[in-house]
């Protein structure tokens, strides 16, 4: 077998062996791949910070940052969260990014690790599905300033202080004044984060084709504050006009401070993620085994 990529970064997640992760340690799994990929012709790279955790010693390790300029393939071996957080360091170099998940199915680290051989060998040779992922770019505002900013693949959430009461939120969208809403919080989603937090506060799932984001509140005072979809190209500005001890959290991963005033202004970024996945995947495939619709059906 001969692969059609020549340099591929090997970027995984330590977890010890045990619930909800697959047998191996990560050192025996990454070292299986990475063995794997030789054979097909691929020099490997891996990431500093895992190459040690992980005893790779044997492979050229790299930042992220060296990681993106020099490969054209990145292998992450972990679940979503693993996969978000490259994901965004790497969207700017434009590299495609395969999935290989440890524990259960992902919604966007699809292959699973007793499959990865089979599935990766068409994929290697060219034979694949391709399938872009819209990025979002925040800001927290304060006195005309950025003083914060990340990108975010799946979610920007502002949220209510633990011990807090609601918060009160002015929401805009491009130049046009939405409403003061108060609830617990608000999530703007893109199309791969609608699978994520927004859906378990009753947002609706949307395609990753579909270029758009769904905005959710959560827990609202007037029940009649129901989710809607906007268009990405239109800006969203959440300004924390009440309550106490907010937050801003992008992906979950993370978190900036808000004091009345701020305001968390939501763009689409000039980057997207690249997935690849091997030939005649669906995302209703992954909609159904994920969401176990259809179970015992034909």
């Amino acid at each position: 077998m001969t692969s059609s990529f020549r340099h591929v970064a090997l970027i995984g997640k330590y977890q010890a062996t045990g619930v909800g992760a697959q047998s191996g340690a990560l050192d025996e799994v990454m070292e299986g791949i990475a063995e794997f990929l030789e054979a097909a012709g691929c020099e490997v790279f891996v990431e500093k910070t895992q190459a040690q955790e992980a005893g790779l010693s044997r492979y050229p390790a790299l930042s992220v940052k060296e990681l993106g300029s020099h490969c054209d393939l990145g292998l992450v071996v972990g679940g979503d969260g693993t996969m978000l957080g490259i994901g965004r360091q790497l969207a700017c170099h434009g590299i495609p990014l395969i999935g290989i998940n440890r524990g259960r199915l992902g919604f966007i680290t699809d292959i699973s690790l007793d499959d990865f051989r089979s599935a990766l060998i068409p994929m290697l040779a060219g034979d694949y599905e391709e399938d872009y992922r819209s990025l979002m770019h925040a800001h927290v505002v304060r006195d005309g300033e950025s003083v914060f900013e990340a990108l975010a693949m799946n979610d920007v959430v502002v949220n209510r202080g633990a011990t807090s009461g609601m918060v009160e939120l002015r929401v805009t969208v491009g130049r046009h004044f939405v409403a003061n809403q108060r609830a617990d919080g608000m999530i703007i989603a893109s199309p791969t984060g609608s699978t994520a937090y927004a859906l378990s506060a009753g947002g609706p799932l949307l395609h990753p084709a579909v270029p758009g984001w769904v905005m959710v509140p959560i827990a609202p005072h007037t029940l009649s504050n129901r989710p809607i979809l906007l268009p990405d190209a239109d800006e969203v500005s959440i300004e924390l006009v009440g309550g106490r001890d907010a937050s801003a959290n992008f992906d979950m991963q993370s978190l900036a401070s808000l004091v009345i005033g701020d305001r968390v202004v939501v763009r689409r970024s000039e980057h997207r993620v690249r997935f690849l996945h091997p030939r005649g995947w669906s995302y209703f495939d992954t909609l159904r085994k994920k969401l176990h619709w259809n179970e015992g059906g034909s």
